[in-house]
């Protein structure tokens, strides 16, 4: 079982302290890769009957979280990257968050969806090809407020950096082959 107390910091404290050495910095970011690289390899060896709802209460989300994975392709290198990512439902485009923490720069594989017009994701069982839009304006805000409901870290994070934080809407349209760790070789 994955153990989501150290995902963002549990007894590390949380990087938004601001009284915060490199060191431990650096620590918290490898606790939130390995904790990432856990939940998506447990997520791609069921097939995604496990890792697409988790109980992330004790890092400020709910017990009853939802998870998709997405699949890019590097802009630079070329290699498949797949990215486990909270993710809420509005009128059925799946939303997404490009938070990184609150870091001040924006996610690899938000770059990296960015170079492409299409993206495959992943929702339990189920995976798509989607096109994909970031909202502006007013719909913006909405989508923002619905996924800081979904994710309450979410404000934190904004607060925390002068990035603006990206929101992606995905639109499926079409039916795929679920992912594996085989797509993680290519």
């Amino acid at each position: 079982m994955i153990d989501p107390s150290n995902r963002w910091g549990g007894s590390l404290g949380h990087v938004q302290d601001g009284a915060m050495s490199n060191d431990s910095a650096a620590e918290i970011r490898q606790e939130r890769r390995d904790w990432m690289t856990q939940h998506r390899d447990l997520y791609l060896q069921s097939g995604g009957t496990q890792g697409h709802v988790m109980d992330i209460s004790e890092v400020g989300g709910h017990p009853f979280t939802t998870h998709c994975l997405i699949k890019v392709r590097g802009r630079k290198s070329g290699t498949t990257r797949i990215v486990p990512l909270i993710y809420g439902d509005i009128g059925g485009e799946i939303v997404v968050v490009a938070s990184k923490g609150g870091a001040d720069r924006h996610p690899d594989w938000y770059l990296n969806l960015r170079a492409d017009e299409h993206v495959d994701v992943q929702i339990a069982t189920q995976a798509f090809r989607a096109t994909w839009r970031e909202p502006e304006d007013v719909e913006r805000h909405k989508v923002w407020d619905f996924m800081a409901g979904v994710y309450p870290p979410y404000i934190t994070y904004q607060r925390s950096t002068a990035r603006h934080i990206p929101v992606i809407m995905m639109t499926p349209v079409a039916t795929i082959d679920v992912f594996g760790m085989s797509d993680l070789q290519s």
